[in-house]
């Protein structure tokens, strides 16, 4: 999607999707075969059921019929939350995975290294962390400023014990 139409889309649907009380994650807007398909991706600070997403769908649409925004030709709207490993790319993003393990690759000048680590706590320059040990080593804390991370994803935990790094009642 070119910058231009991304942009004129963002700033057509992120007010729509405030009134939602949801965040404008991602907009993307793929060709499959000769249908064109526009994804947009919300989030919240407590998640995002199917029921929001399905009536937050139908608004997008009317919006976009109404505007003309897709042009003249069909699409598919696809609405939808950013999945169990969402990238981490903005501060609320991190803030939200407190008590979640990220997988994430440092920059260069940070050691270059992939590391698995539970985030603790967020603030404006960066996050403590606890790396996990390998092979049976304990966890060790960690500080990194978010301009040491190069890119982190949330890391599904299948069999995650409920401890006191949990701040929102999480269940495994």
């Amino acid at each position: 999607m070119s910058t231009t139409q991304n942009e004129r889309l963002r700033g057509l649907l992120e007010p729509l999707v405030a009134e939602f009380q949801l965040d404008l994650e991602d907009l993307e807007i793929d060709t499959v075969g000769r249908k064109r398909v526009l994804r947009v991706v919300v989030d919240s600070e407590d998640g995002v059921d199917l029921d929001a997403c399905a009536e937050l769908s139908r608004a997008v649409s009317e919006t976009l019929d109404e505007n003309n925004a897709m042009g003249d030709g069909a699409y598919e709207l696809e609405v939808g939350s950013p999945g169990a490993e969402r990238p981490l790319k903005e501060l609320r993003h991190f803030e939200r995975a407190v008590g979640r393990l990220m997988r994430a690759r440092l920059t260069k000048e940070a050691g270059g290294e992939e590391i698995v680590a539970r985030i603790l706590k967020v603030d404006d320059e960066g996050l403590d962390t606890e790396v996990q040990g390998v092979k049976g080593r304990k966890a060790k804390p960690r500080r990194l400023g978010f301009g040491e991370i190069e890119r982190a994803r949330v890391e599904v935990e299948f069999n995650r014990k409920n401890d006191e790094t949990e701040t929102k009642g999480e269940e495994a």
